[in-house]
């Protein structure tokens, strides 16, 4: 099998999207947004791909994790404690 060969035949089974592509349309596949077509294409890559499954992962995670902060802003007195705290870590 020659490389060529061998690249093509990856590129069809991983669904014809590039892991840059997959990058690029997460949202819209998370948000419930994809068209059919490319979220089976989508799949596909999916299914051939760690890499691309891991970063799906941690969208979740971190699509979840924003979701438990609380809705309020912090207060000033509080932010800026926190940013004098941060500042001066290294110091102690």
């Amino acid at each position: 099998m020659t490389s060529k060969f061998k690249q093509q035949a990856m590129t069809y089974m991983t669904g014809n999207l590039t892991c840059q592509e997959v990058a690029s349309i997460i949202t819209e596949y998370l948000e419930g947004a994809m068209p059919l077509s490319t979220r089976l294409r989508f799949h596909l890559h999916l299914g051939l791909c760690f890499s691309c499954r891991k970063y799906l992962k941690q969208m979740k995670y971190t699509i979840q994790t924003l979701g438990k902060l609380p809705a309020d802003p912090i207060s000033p007195e509080i932010r800026e404690e926190l940013l004098r705290r941060f500042r001066h870590w290294k110091q102690r």
